[in-house]
């Protein structure tokens, strides 16, 4: 018994004198560590919701060739990414450019305490409702059968808010009524995609990004075009009606796919809703609430 307890005072004796090693945090320090994470995250937050994380992944290829390039000893290669290297700054400067003026824009405007403890409210405002897909269902079949062009995109994960101010906004709970009454001919809304986030159109007439892609059929329009192009830049989920055949159709992931009839798409929305309530119910234990605690208050 006094060997153990020898031992266990050698061990603390050892281990006070590698902490004397350290250096000594102070309140200043640690006010400072706060702030940086918290600039850290706002950071992260901002290319999450914007098309820099995009552009940071090619940053990010060219690095891990450049690294591949030093341990092989590529010579030549090591000399011009150092000569080209100096500009490399002031071209990602120029490259993100818009999404450096709107994120400027957002800090002067927004306030950024509230908008640290709003995050898990904000989160349950995208939840994807059954409710949500039936009327989403509802309206695309009843637009099918009339030949009625529509172009629906649900938001997922990647934010769609750049879409959001190319358009108007709208802001209205989904209703079949809502979405008929948008892409009806000859109505101000009816041109260019609605943007549903969560249970909400948050806005219409928006302009989606053409695909390059030369796969995508030489029968297929603009409307499906643009379907494919939201697709390979974001994780959104695409409803399209064909004006010309009332034919429906889904796109996700670059990937456009018919859909035959009502259930075939209530299944796919169903599938999308089970994978988002799965992630909101994670990044809310991660906040350390629950739902039915929220319906309870």
């Amino acid at each position: 018994m006094a060997g153990i307890i020898q031992d266990i005072g050698t061990f603390f004796q050892g281990a006070r004198s590698w902490i004397s090693f350290l250096p000594r945090i102070s309140v200043g320090n640690i006010i400072e560590i706060i702030i940086i994470a918290v600039l850290v995250y706002f950071a992260l937050l901002w290319i999450k919701n914007s098309r820099a994380w995009y552009l940071l992944r090619g940053v990010g290829m060219i690095l891990a060739f450049a690294l591949l390039a030093a341990f092989f000893h590529w010579d030549t290669i090591l000399w011009i990414l150092e000569k080209t290297g100096a500009i490399a700054v002031t071209a990602l400067m120029i490259i993100f450019q818009p999404e450096l003026r709107k994120a400027l824009e957002q800090l002067g405007s927004k306030n950024l305490i509230s908008d640290l403890f709003s995050l898990d409210d904000s989160r349950e405002n995208q939840v994807f409702s059954e409710r949500t897909a039936n009327e989403i269902v509802k309206a695309t079949f009843e637009m099918a059968k009339v030949k009625t062009g529509a172009l629906i995109v649900i938001e997922r994960n990647v934010s769609l808010k750049e879409i959001e101010r190319t358009g108007i906004e709208i802001d209205g709970q989904v209703s079949s009524q809502l979405l008929v009454n948008i892409f009806e001919h000859n109505t101000p809304l009816h041109d260019g995609a609605v943007i549903i986030r969560g249970n909400r159109v948050t806005a219409a007439t928006c302009y989606l990004p053409l695909s390059d892609s030369m796969m995508i059929s030489k029968e297929l329009g603009t409307r499906h075009r643009a379907a494919v192009g939201i697709s390979e830049v974001t994780d959104s989920i695409t409803v399209v009606v064909s004006e010309e055949t009332g034919r429906v159709s889904l796109v996700e992931s670059g990937v456009l796919r018919r859909i035959s009839d009502a259930e075939a798409l209530k299944a796919a929305l169903s599938r999308m809703e089970e994978q988002d309530d799965a992630g909101y119910n994670r990044f809310k234990i991660w906040k350390g609430k629950r739902k039915n605690e929220r319906k309870a208050d």
